[in-house]
């Protein structure tokens, strides 16, 4: 059964490879800081670390900030208008027919 902590991982590292270009984080500086980190502030059964909850707080902070990053990313691709329209296409958008336009 996984722990918190690798779910934790497995989440930012995941988040990572979609942010990446070619969604190849091998050569990462970022993510060989992470599981630096990760493997620094780990609990074992012969020691307690003080931080871990700050650690999985910080963690979960960062998983929440990437993953809507990357939400805001794709709607606003979604939805980005293309500026100002002219009077023929919104007339066209909306069906209308301008004045000095020919009847079908």
């Amino acid at each position: 059964m996984a722990s918190k902590s690798s779910n934790l991982l497995r989440g930012l590292l995941h988040e990572l490879r979609l942010s990446s270009p070619d969604g190849n984080i091998k050569n990462s500086g970022m993510a060989k800081y992470m599981i630096e980190q990760f493997r620094k502030y780990q609990t074992t059964d012969m020691q307690l670390c003080k931080a871990k909850d700050e650690m999985q707080f910080l963690g979960n902070t960062y998983l929440t900030y990437l993953r809507s990053l990357r939400q805001h990313k794709a709607i606003n691709a979604e939805y980005k208008g293309r500026g100002e329209r002219s009077i023929k296409d919104t007339a066209d958008l909306v069906g209308f027919k301008l004045p000095h336009d020919k009847k079908p």
